[in-house]
């Protein structure tokens, strides 16, 4: 039973560290094929960022605390 728990740990590991980068590519997408926004539109923001990319970038910082655990042991 204990390498199993182990083998399933190992794959949750990697399955978290592939989270963040996923998000940030998705991020990048988002932004590359968003529509040009208007500069004097009524809801004008001072990013360029659509409301996708936003939540794509926010979904990477949180799924960031892996990485900072695995470059704080190194």
């Amino acid at each position: 039973m204990s390498a199993i728990a182990d083998k399933a740990t190992g794959k949750t590991a990697w399955l978290t560290l592939a989270a963040s980068p996923v998000f940030a590519a998705m991020a990048l997408m988002s932004a590359i094929d968003a529509p040009p926004l208007a500069l004097c539109a009524a809801g004008a923001t001072l990013l360029p960022v659509d409301g996708m990319t936003a939540m794509y970038l926010l979904m990477s910082l949180f799924h960031l605390p892996p990485w900072l655990k695995l470059a704080g042991r190194g």
